[in-house]
C-alpha cells in the first residue's frame, strides 16, 4: 500500500468516524488539522449515506472552503435533512469562518432564488432562519432579497424567524451594521 492509499483509507475512516458520536469530536479535529489536504475526503463525504456524516462535512467546509466546493455545498440545501440544510446555508453565509471569505463568497444568482425558497417554503424554522442570514449578505445590492426578508420578518410563523429576518431586513441593527458607509446616518 502506497502513502496515497494509506492517506486515502484515514481519511475515509475520519470521515465514516463522523457519523459515531463518540468518536466524531476527534475525528472533526483531525479532519480539521489536515487542512487542505482533507478536502477531497470532505467533498466526498458531502454525500455520505449518513445525515450526520453529511451535516459535519458541511461543518468543516465552513472552515476550509474553497470556490471549487461551493457547488457541491450548495446542492446539500436541497438535503432531506434539516441539520444538513442548516450547516451548508451556515457554511454558504457566514463569512467570518473563511480564512479567505472574498474568495468565498456564494454565488448571489444561483443562490438567491434557492434561499428565498428556503426562508419561505422550508418546515424547519432553524432553515428559515439561515436563509435569512444568506440573503442578508445582498440586501444591500438586491431587491429580491429586501422583499423577502420583509415578508419573512412581517408573515412567518415562528417568532424566532421573524425576529432573524427583521435583523437583515431594511431598518434592523444587522442591516444598519452591514450598510455600505454613508447610507445611514445617526
Amino acid at each position: 500500500m502506497t502513502v496515497e492509499d494509506s492517506v486515502l483509507v484515514e481519511d475515509s475512516v475520519l470521515i465514516d468516524a463522523l457519523g459515531s458520536e463518540p468518536r466524531r469530536p476527534d475525528a472533526f479535529r483531525a479532519l480539521l488539522r489536515r487542512g487542505p489536504a482533507a478536502l477531497p475526503a470532505i467533498r466526498r463525504g458531502l454525500v455520505h449515506a449518513e445525515p450526520r456524516v453529511r451535516e459535519q462535512c458541511c461543518l468543516l467546509l465552513d472552515e476550509l472552503l474553497v470556490p471549487e466546493a461551493s457547488d457541491e455545498l450548495a446542492a446539500r440545501l436541497d438535503d432531506p435533512d434539516a441539520r444538513v440544510r442548516v450547516a451548508a446555508l451556515h457554511a454558504l453565509s457566514c463569512l467570518r469562518c473563511k480564512p479567505d471569505a472574498d474568495s468565498c463568497r456564494p454565488d448571489r444568482g444561483r443562490l438567491l432564488p434557492r434561499a428565498v425558497r428556503l426562508l419561505h417554503e422550508d418546515e424547519d424554522p432553524q432553515v428559515r432562519m439561515r436563509a435569512a442570514e444568506l440573503l442578508g449578505l445582498w440586501v444591500h445590492e438586491d431587491a429580491d432579497a429586501v422583499g423577502a426578508l420583509v415578508r419573512a420578518r412581517d408573515e412567518d410563523p415562528s417568532p424566532a424567524v421573524r425576529k432573524k429576518a427583521g435583523w437583515y431586513a431594511p431598518g434592523g441593527p444587522i442591516h444598519r451594521r452591514t450598510a455600505p458607509k454613508g447610507v445611514y446616518r445617526r
